[in-house]
């Protein structure tokens, strides 16, 4: 079966997700997974069009009118696979065989000189907040070097500050 961009339809995710679009990105944080998520202009124009509406083929073209020069729709499928593997979309279109798991490199050998940047994604994991607040506060007495989360606290073997009388940080 042939797969038609003209009859894909992606939708982008927008539930527990926190989005804050900057002049050339936009940046997203994912509450379910604690992710954050960094998508360039062109990933981000691609993820904001995807309201489940906009055709792929949709999708390109408007690309293409934004960037003023032609854009080739697998710049679209690398964005949407990137925005699936990062869990951003709700309704993921089948990529055509000649798209499918397609990397920026072989893109960039395919298309030559691009005229409109390659979508991309970046991501990191934010710590939880148990892991945020690890650390002990300034004044503690530490157990071990590099325990207390700012330089107030009293070296390994001393007395420690805010601790009762005699009692020295171990």
């Amino acid at each position: 079966m042939k797969v038609d961009s003209h009859n894909q339809f992606p939708k982008a995710r927008h539930e527990k997700l926190i989005v804050k679009e900057l002049p050339d990105e936009t940046l997203v944080y994912d509450l379910v997974n604690d992710k954050a998520h960094c998508l360039n202009d062109t990933a981000g124009k691609i993820w904001k069009h995807c309201d489940g509406l906009n055709s792929v083929a949709e999708i390109r073209a408007i690309l293409a009118e934004d960037a003023g020069a032609p854009v080739d729709e697998g710049v679209v499928w690398l964005a949407l696979d990137q925005l699936e593997k990062f869990k951003l979309l709700d309704r993921v279109p089948t990529a055509p065989p000649v798209f499918a798991g397609m990397s920026r490199r072989s893109l960039m050998r395919t298309l030559g000189v691009a005229a409109i940047a390659l979508p991309a994604v970046m991501s990191i994991v934010a710590p939880t907040t148990a892991e945020a607040a690890s650390k002990l506060p300034p004044g503690s007495c530490c157990s071990a070097n590099g325990d207390c989360n700012s330089v107030n606290c009293a070296p390994c073997g001393t007395p420690c500050p805010g601790c009762p009388a005699g009692k020295r940080c171990a």
